[in-house]
């Protein structure tokens, strides 16, 4: 099994890509020891210690790592666990942790910085989130993006396509200069 890996502007932060989906249209993120219990993977990947939190979507483990730790030490073992994990079978989540799955403001915040982030900082510029308000995201674009002619499509076509896949709730993504 290969499993791909991706690194990103923020040097303690690795994606990885598991050859399979690994939940049907959710995402979740595990950053202390009462939301492990949500989710076995999360739970065995923690245990492996310098591990500062989990991001799960259906197509990738994104996983930060304590300042002091060191991806030398922590990718093969990450790696093992999650082939392992897969093989087996299990869920990635509990069914009853999926059902209870409201919390969208720490998902949107969790996916901007594994996925859009990184894009956006190849760039030059940089995204931070502002606000949820009735289906919409706002976000302040900064750096290059800031003034950028194409900053409008880039949050159409990247970001707010982004969003949507993984958070159907969003229906909408603004700059903050849009904000009434």
């Amino acid at each position: 099994m290969i499993i791909e890996t991706q690194p990103t502007p923020d040097v303690d932060v690795l994606n990885f890509f598991p050859p399979q989906k690994l939940l049907p249209d959710n995402h979740a993120e595990f950053v202390d020891s009462k939301s492990l219990r949500h989710s076995p993977l999360a739970e065995n990947l923690f245990d492996i210690g310098g591990i500062k939190s989990i991001f799960f979507t259906p197509d990738m483990i994104s996983v930060t790592k304590e300042p002091q730790a060191k991806w030398e030490t922590l990718k093969p073992q990450i790696l093992a666990e999650i082939m392992d994990f897969i093989t087996s079978g299990q869920d990635i989540i509990n069914k009853t942790a999926q059902e209870n799955s409201d919390n969208i403001v720490p998902s949107i915040i969790s996916l901007l910085n594994a996925r859009i982030r990184p894009a956006v900082a190849r760039d030059g510029g940089d995204i931070k989130f502002r606000a949820f308000e009735d289906g919409i995201v706002f976000v302040e674009m900064l750096g290059h993006c800031s003034g950028c002619p194409y900053a409008a499509q880039t949050l159409k076509e990247g970001v707010e396509k982004i969003l949507q896949t993984y958070i159907p709730e969003v229906k909408e993504v603004k700059n903050i200069s849009e904000k009434e």
